[in-house]
């Protein structure tokens, strides 16, 4: 069970991490680390297209804010389209996903417990600028993506779904 935050936490820009993650530009804007694993907060950046594979957390809750642009939201056997200001909250051990239906889209992720990051961030690497990854030429090697997965307590059932 994860603590309450007990501090104040400030985490202004120059001090906040950028992944290229999946084809995704993610900037950890708060980190579990940072709030003593109570949770994490990202803010995306991702194009037409990108999408999470189908899964679940065992031990998170995700929630999804879309800022700019829409995404086709998955929870359980449900699809809901999600636009400007859509909440999207995905409890533990329900499988989920996204899509980016639009050019591009913009949306804060939340994990509660945090830690999320840590998966991010040996999938991907440090981003080069504050901009989208360059498009990659082969999808991402799913058996290895579950593999890395699994041991952060997230299985992948399936590939991204089709925009």
């Amino acid at each position: 069970m994860t603590q309450p935050v007990t501090r104040g936490v400030i985490s202004s820009q120059d001090t906040q991490t950028a992944l290229w993650f999946l084809g995704v530009l993610s900037q950890v804007r708060v980190s579990g680390e940072q709030t003593g694993g109570a949770f994490s907060l990202t803010e995306n950046l991702a194009r037409r297209g990108n999408g999470s594979p189908v899964h679940f957390h065992d031990d998170e809750d995700e929630t999804i804010f879309v800022l700019d642009g829409d995404l086709r939201v998955f929870a359980g056997e449900e699809e809901h389209t999600a636009g400007p200001g859509t909440v999207a909250v995905l409890p533990r051990r329900i499988s989920h996903a996204y899509v980016v239906t639009s050019p591009t889209a913009r949306f804060i992720t939340l994990h509660m417990p945090g830690g999320f990051e840590q998966f991010a961030a040996e999938v991907g690497e440090p981003a080069q600028a504050l901009t989208l990854p360059p498009a990659p030429a082969v999808p991402p090697d799913l058996a290895a993506l579950t593999e890395t997965a699994a041991r952060h307590g997230i299985t992948i059932l399936a590939p991204p779904p089709q925009p």
